[in-house]
């Protein structure tokens, strides 16, 4: 079964009609949600480019150590498969990853440098991607597994000043006009005006996006394929005074990911699930739904069973590993991002960590803590077949 798996930097869930926009018009995104079966908790295990190749290639998570030679990465599991595994990219660091030169065929897209906004949608790196993306899809031989990933948001800011000025009401402040991706972190009593005429270039980034993800969906009409869209990371907008992935910091805005996967006999269509996924579960539903399916004890954990049934997952937490000693553990009741102070937030309500409740709950972030340090000091425990079950407390919260 031919096979494309989009993996879009910089890509912030809570922009997506699909996870409950209405602000941005995303059309295509909505359309891709009711042929596919979307996932509402998928998190980032790093917030790093380089750990997340290893996470999806590798088929580990972000604290695990290397696999030795005898476990094969993501490209030899798909040739096993008698599919052919290619990558094209427009971000350097995936194509200089050292597991990039496993893939049978390689293709770089330049990246273009724009000094100012395009006049013509078609004049956009995004476009220019897409273009090359569906060229490709249209002359390959059957038998192709192609991962594409492209910097998506975190490439050039280029889209024409009609898409950024189209979320502006009159007495708004006139939009970011710039190309190059904001980074920084905001002082406590930044203009309000500024941070909103990033956040209206950013959402016209999102409809440049959606614009092109049209000529992809067209396509899958004359060329049925397995299709699986996902994040890499978020990108910050100001929710913990951040703007762009700047130092990283372990929030929803940038490690909550978008993730749909589509299948060409339509299964699991316009269905979705609550269930904590991370990114090396995706390569192993691909895999699965290939008929390679991953065996042995692994981090990596395929997800068609709940695609096929409506089961829940297989987890009830979720730990990820961030910059320099950072660190974060997830349930479906709460979020602890570990720092001194620790910050506590009940999930899934508080979607965008907005209200830290961490002195009221003390216990809960002593026993989550206690969970996290444990799951440090032995990464067998982020397979959940080697991790005892948490008390209730933290996986259904308080009553």
């Amino acid at each position: 079964m031919n096979t494309l798996c989009l993996i879009l930097d910089c890509l912030h869930a809570g922009f997506l009609g699909p996870y409950g926009n209405a602000w941005i018009h995303t059309p295509a995104f909505d359309l891709l949600a009711s042929q596919a079966f979307a996932f509402d908790c998928a998190l980032a295990d790093s917030p790093r480019i380089d750990c997340l190749c290893d996470s999806y290639w590798h088929l580990k998570h972000a604290l695990a150590p290397m696999p030795g030679l005898d476990h094969a990465p993501l490209p030899a599991r798909v040739r096993a498969a008698g599919l052919t595994p290619v990558l094209m990219t427009d971000e350097r660091l995936v194509a200089e990853h050292p597991l990039a030169g496993q893939f049978d065929e390689r293709f770089e897209i330049e990246r273009r440098l724009a000094s100012r906004a395009a006049g013509e949608f078609d004049e956009t790196h995004l476009a220019s991607c897409f273009a090359q993306l569906v060229d490709w899809l249209e002359q390959a031989p059957e038998g192709f597994f192609l991962w594409c990933h492209l910097g998506g948001l975190g490439a050039a800011w280029d889209a024409p000043m009609e898409y950024r000025r189209a979320y502006s009401a009159p007495g708004d402040p006139e939009p970011y006009s710039g190309t190059e991706v904001p980074q920084q972190r905001l002082p406590a009593d930044y203009d309000p005006d500024d941070l909103f005429g990033i956040v209206q270039a950013y959402a016209g980034q999102v409809s440049l996006l959606d614009s092109c993800l049209v000529g992809l969906l067209n396509l899958l009409d004359d060329r049925p394929m397995l299709l699986a869209v996902a994040g890499l990371r978020g990108f910050p907008l100001g929710e913990h005074l951040r703007v762009g992935p700047c130092d990283l910091p372990l929030y929803g805005e940038l490690v909550h990911l978008p993730m749909f996967i589509r299948s060409p006999d339509g299964c699991g269509a316009a269905a979705r699930s609550p269930a904590l996924v991370q990114p090396a579960d995706l390569s192993a539903t691909l895999l699965d739904m290939l008929g390679a399916p991953v065996s042995g004890p692994s981090p990596a954990h395929s997800l068609l069973p709940v695609i096929r049934s409506d089961q829940p997952g297989e987890r009830d937490y979720l730990v990820l590993a961030g910059e320099g000693s950072e660190c974060a553990i997830r349930t479906p009741a709460w979020y602890l991002r570990c720092g001194e102070p620790p910050e506590l937030f009940v999930k899934p309500d508080d979607r965008w960590e907005a209200n830290n409740v961490a002195s009221r709950c003390g216990e809960i972030v002593e026993q989550l803590r206690l969970h996290l340090s444990r799951t440090r000091q032995d990464p067998l425990l982020t397979q959940s077949t080697h991790s005892p079950p948490l008390a209730e407390i933290l996986v259904s919260g308080l009553e």
